[in-house]
């Protein structure tokens, strides 16, 4: 009996480290996410087409939902989730207010580099 219980401690210090790094690779995704929700006054283009950023977080979180368990970090879910097209591999881009654009996976890396140096939570 205590074999077991000495194993499954093992186990619990062994595999905390890892369910925590998942946390907080979720916490970021969630970030990024929102980071596209609120964009005020800008355009997502995906295929040639604009679309709210509303529909941008969306459409971010259906591909999350596709892609699942190889969504591992959130540089994976930049690579998967918000840099192109899966079916025309046409980039994503975000056009903002005062006309300029940006492709979306340059803007969530800056975003995810902010979100890294304010947390502390850079995992490179």
């Amino acid at each position: 009996m205590n074999r077991l219980i000495a194993t499954w401690m093992l186990f619990a210090l062994l595999a905390a480290p890892a369910f925590g790094q998942q946390d907080v690779e979720q916490q970021k995704i969630a970030y990024l996410i929102d980071a596209v929700a609120n964009l005020k006054d800008a355009t997502f283009i995906r295929n040639g087409i604009a679309y709210d950023a509303a529909h941008a977080a969306d459409h971010m979180r259906l591909k999350l939902r596709y892609y699942g368990s190889r969504v591992k970090t959130a540089k994976d879910f930049i690579i998967y989730c918000a840099t192109g097209s899966s079916m025309s591999g046409i980039k994503y881009s975000i056009r903002f207010h005062d006309g300029h654009s940006i492709d979306s996976a340059t803007f969530l890396r800056g975003k995810l580099t902010e979100y890294e140096l304010r947390t502390g939570s850079d995992t490179r």
